[in-house]
């Protein structure tokens, strides 16, 4: 089977997943025993005004019948409307994700740079200093709780010593550059607006290091365990025994066979960061997926909560077909059947 069949059968059985958890979706929603329209007009509310938006909203409709109106408008790329925000879900979607896009490929790229040469680092000094001090890092990492890091890096670094911005995508003197793609760092280098643009990295620092550093503690720890791994194979005494350098040995022919666990790793952690860090997100004032699914559930806001899940398993979908593909890249016996 060739990569573009298995990618096309992927994306069939893909379609098939994202509809059993629209199904699963939609019933645990419908199953809560509360009232959107209530929860969002009030106690005060007459039953007559109550009545008057259910049905202008057709929650007066049996159950089925409004499961398939929304499948209906799903299949056409209508996700509802929103009852807390009354904008169309797809356009609440696509104001909140590109920043959890940005938030989520900062921290993912700050993971990799620290949990891999950890990795590296801890596997070729086993049981020595530097291996233990990395093992000690990753298990910080897993250990200590984000919304705990975020606030005393906050308090710290921003309110005691001023070295970084406080929450927020910009400082509130800088004006956000005009909207195209959603990412503040794309937009403002497009616009030519590069004080903007040095801002939101600068305001990305710290969020992005607290997600990153809990990333990175599994990537460190997978890639320790797969290097130790293939260090002990075969085809690498073979290459040392030619008197090739440890160097050449490690990153030419050790390091890319072990990259295959973790880029497993890397992948979903990526997938998990996009789905939106709903702690940090708050802690840091970031307008992102994880505060918008939130509010929504809170709110008790049906259209939007199914929405947020169907974008978050499209998300995890894509993110296991990415890993499965480049797999191919990292190790050619890897076959598609």
């Amino acid at each position: 089977m060739d990569l573009r069949t298995y990618i096309i059968r992927r994306l069939a059985l893909m379609i098939f997943v994202l509809f059993g958890i629209i199904v699963i979706t939609f019933v645990v929603s419908h199953a809560i025993p509360a009232d959107p329209i209530g929860a969002i007009l009030g106690p005060q509310a007459s039953p007559e005004l109550v009545e008057k938006i259910r049905r202008e909203w057709g929650f007066d409709k049996p159950l089925h019948e409004q499961f398939f109106d929304y499948i209906y408008r799903v299949v056409r790329g209508d996700l509802g409307r929103s009852i807390k925000t009354n904008n169309p879900v797809m356009e609440d979607l696509l104001y909140f994700f590109p920043a959890t896009i940005e938030l989520a490929t900062a921290a993912i790229i700050v993971a990799i740079a620290i949990g891999i040469p950890l990795g590296i680092i801890s596997a070729v000094k086993k049981d020595r200093w530097p291996d233990h001090i990395s093992r000690i890092f990753a298990l910080m990492g897993v250990s200590m709780p984000v919304f705990w890091l975020g606030l005393i890096l906050l308090f710290v670094l921003y309110y005691k010593l001023g070295i970084f911005p406080g929450p927020g995508r910009l400082d509130p003197g800088i004006p956000e550059p005009p909207r195209i793609t959603g990412l503040l760092t794309i937009d403002s280098l497009i616009t030519g607006n590069f004080e903007a643009f040095i801002n939101v990295l600068w305001h990305l620092a710290l969020p992005s290091f607290v997600l990153g550093y809990y990333a990175s503690a599994s990537i460190a720890r997978i890639t320790r365990t797969a290097l130790l791994e293939v260090l002990t194979q075969d085809f690498i005494k073979a290459a040392r025994s030619k008197g090739l350098a440890e160097r050449i040995v490690l990153f030419r022919h050790a390091l890319r066979n072990a990259l295959i666990p973790t880029t497993t790793v890397i992948g979903m952690a990526y997938g998990s960061l996009l789905e939106g860090a709903i702690l940090t997100e708050t802690i840091f004032a970031w307008p992102g997926l994880g505060r918008y699914s939130t509010g929504a559930f809170l709110s008790v806001d049906f259209m939007a909560v199914m929405g947020s899940t169907l974008l978050i398993a499209i998300v995890y979908s894509l993110a296991n077909l990415i890993v499965d593909i480049l797999y191919a890249f990292l190790d050619p016996r890897i076959r598609y059947a």
